[in-house]
């Protein structure tokens, strides 16, 4: 349904340098996930035929779920000059009469052999929504679910977990347990927290 432009409300949440989280105050995708990769996949779904087709942008992926629009850019420009732009896309989309993004296509049966990181992204999510963030709350955390890369799954801690000295072992104790049981597919963890000065990247078995 057709809104007001000004009824949707935007924020943007850099991640880093290349990669953006923006939320949206209304929904943009009512089910799953949708992931794309470049102006091609991205056909048919007006708001990543926008977002791909900001000038200087050079965006690599996209990744619609629910009220969260993640942008990754190639392009060195920051995103407090860039942002705008993204955040007039997603609105002008979501104002017009048409879905901003259409469902995935189901592949049909026989072509699901390789891992879907579509599939895996909405399982990890699950599992995120519904076990990790109620056992990291009681501590006054959270872990927030930023993509599927290849299997390997790119997480930041927040709250009471970031710069935590039991954030390894809550990361790999529960979370690669958890993972490791209810998403066997998910062949490692990559922590981008900044606890200190950086990234800190965690696989399984990466450590003794």
């Amino acid at each position: 349904m057709p809104g007001n432009p000004t009824d949707v409300r935007i924020t943007a949440e850099p991640i880093d340098t290349n990669r953006c989280k923006f939320v949206v105050s209304v929904p943009v995708l009512a089910g799953g996930v949708r992931r794309f990769s470049g102006a091609d996949d991205a056909r048919g779904s007006p708001l990543a035929e926008a977002i791909f087709a900001i000038p200087g942008l050079a965006v690599s992926e996209l990744i619609v779920s629910g009220n969260l629009v993640t942008v990754v850019k190639r392009s060195a420009a920051p995103w407090q000059a860039v942002g705008r732009s993204v955040g007039d896309a997603i609105r002008s989309t979501l104002t017009a009469d048409v879905p901003a993004v259409h469902p995935a296509q189901r592949p049909a049966s026989g072509e699901g052999s390789a891992v879907n990181d579509d599939a895996l992204y909405e399982q990890v999510a699950r599992v995120f929504e519904e076990q990790v963030n109620p056992m990291v709350a009681r501590h006054g955390g959270r872990v927030e679910l930023i993509d599927v890369q290849d299997a390997v799954v790119m997480l930041r801690m927040g709250g009471g977990c970031q710069g935590c000295g039991m954030a390894d072992v809550t990361l790999r104790q529960g979370i690669e347990g958890m993972l490791a049981q209810l998403v066997p597919a998910v062949r490692g963890i990559v922590d981008i927290t900044d606890h200190t000065s950086g990234a800190n990247p965690y696989f399984q078995a990466a450590k003794k």
